[in-house]
């Protein structure tokens, strides 16, 4: 069985955000799989999704730390500027993080480990509201 959906996501400041509860509460056919795969695909270019510990806020903090200071906002070298300057560096982190997630299913339910979450990760100071397509395979 397959079944596929559009989730919008609310607008978040730039960071790294646990959307977990957003994301399942978005897919209600999660209940109609005993087995399966859920691949969640982010329509953005200057935001990403990743998974990774959901339980202390510094891990959010120092992912922020991290990617701003690899991939610096106003940096002389970028060229692609004419949206700002948070724009270019967005484009960089959202391709070194991904736009997609692949996620099992167990029981009618996402199958994620005790200290998993689901992160919406926003690049850009004032990036808006984000939507992903779920697209949920299994029995």
């Amino acid at each position: 069985m397959w079944r596929q959906r559009e989730i919008r996501l609310r607008p978040q400041p730039r960071g790294f955000h646990l959307v977990t509860r957003e994301v399942v509460e978005g897919l209600p056919e999660l209940a109609e799989f005993r087995i399966g795969l859920a691949h969640l695909h982010l329509l953005h270019t200057s935001a990403s999704l990743t998974l990774n510990e959901n339980a202390s806020p510094d891990v959010r903090r120092d992912f922020a730390t991290w990617f701003d200071g690899a991939v610096p906002d106003g940096a002389p070298y970028w060229t692609h500027t004419m949206e700002g300057a948070d724009d270019m560096p967005a484009h960089v982190k959202s391709s070194l993080l991904g736009f997609s997630l692949t996620l099992p299913i167990r029981d009618g339910d996402l199958a994620l480990g005790t200290w998993q979450g689901i992160y919406l990760c926003e690049h850009r100071d004032h990036g808006g509201a984000r939507s992903l397509i779920a697209t949920l395979e299994g029995e």
